[in-house]
């Protein structure tokens, strides 16, 4: 690479712009992994208190998991398409389907998942 190159890459906006961006990014990460736990606890709690999870809880769970990786898919150059907000969310389709289910309850369901827990 020579100097001209060197120069070029320097000044070029483009790059001082994704910086602001990871900049950015990188304290959502920050908030969107203290969200993230909060969640964890309230998801134990929840399943402890009434001895299964909360559906709604891991729909969104998946989806905010799913937003901290394209987060970091963006912060570490695998991907050029920055996240929420500038993007949709992620959906959560596919979350209660791939459940696998203790054989006791999965009796009680009336769609029950092929899989179930050895």
């Amino acid at each position: 690479m020579d100097n001209e190159q060197l120069k070029s890459n320097i000044t070029s906006s483009k790059h001082w712009l994704r910086l602001v961006f990871m900049l950015l990014f990188a304290a959502v990460l920050q908030l969107a992994s203290l969200v993230m736990w909060i969640l964890v606890a309230v998801q134990f709690v929840f399943s402890l208190i009434t001895g299964e999870d909360n559906q709604h809880l891991r729909r969104f769970g998946h989806s905010l998991s799913t937003y901290i990786y394209d987060v970091l898919k963006f912060l570490c150059y695998s991907s050029e398409e920055k996240p929420f907000p500038f993007a949709d969310w992620p959906a959560d389709s596919d979350v209660v389907e791939n459940v696998v289910v203790p054989p006791a309850q999965a009796k009680d369901l009336p769609d029950a998942p092929e899989k179930t827990a050895d």
